[in-house]
């Protein structure tokens, strides 16, 4: 009984195996798939792989974020923020650092500041040649981070947070759109340039995601309500 039992079961996985191997040939002849090739992604259900774009990294870790009502305990101060740190790379600022980054045929004089160059504003489109016209802009404003959390950090955190060169919290901007932003959240401001919003919330959750900041309900809605059109 045992050995027909074995008989059987390996004709069925004959069977089956002989199966696969003609419907992997029928596919490859009609150029379903190609010889040797293997998916390196997890495949949905229709076999494709899954879409994994920056809207859709950012909806999986605005998904991770808590979302409360913003604390703005007092005591806030810039000062609490240690900012433009210097000889970060080559004896430069921070700030020096992404005007260096951001712009395009930049010249710096011996205390690597500046002299020439071009900046594009992502916020508002425009091209700026004086490197005094350009902020760096915090993507995640101090004030903002404040009330996000960042009033229990250490002041060594804050400062770390300040100058954040790893992920995109830091941009080279007009000086006007940055002043017209504030410290206000995407249910607040967003910029004036249309085509950058999907960059900008999807900065905006790499940030706050990176730094383990919450959101409040109407900031996720307006997050949602960008990334939806993404």
């Amino acid at each position: 009984m045992p050995k027909k039992a074995s008989s059987k079961i390996g004709g069925l996985v004959s069977a089956v195996v002989g199966a696969l191997a003609v419907a992997v040939f029928v596919l490859y002849q009609l150029g379903v798939v190609e010889p040797g090739s293997e998916s390196s992604a997890a495949p949905g259900t229709d076999g494709t792989a899954s879409p994994d774009g920056p809207a859709e990294q950012a909806l999986r870790q605005l998904e991770e974020l808590r979302v409360e009502a913003e604390n703005d305990p007092d005591g806030y101060d810039r000062a609490l923020f240690p900012h433009w740190d210097s000889g970060v790379q080559d004896d430069c600022t921070t700030r020096q650092v992404v005007l260096l980054r951001d712009g395009e045929n930049v010249e710096t004089d011996e205390d690597c500041q500046p002299v020439s160059g071009s900046w594009y504003s992502p916020y508002d489109g425009e091209t700026l040649t004086e490197a005094q016209d350009i902020d760096i802009d915090h993507m995640v404003a101090l004030k903002e981070g404040w009330r996000s959390g960042a009033h229990a950090w250490t002041t060594e955190k804050r400062g770390r947070f300040a100058n954040d060169l790893d992920s995109s919290q830091l941009w080279a901007v007009s000086a006007s759109s940055n002043r017209s932003k504030g410290d206000d959240d995407p249910a607040h401001w967003l910029p004036p340039l249309e085509s950058s919003h999907c960059d900008y919330v999807v900065s905006w959750i790499e940030v706050k995601h990176v730094w383990d900041l919450t959101v409040d309900p109407d900031e996720e809605a307006a997050l949602r309500e960008v990334l939806s059109g993404c």
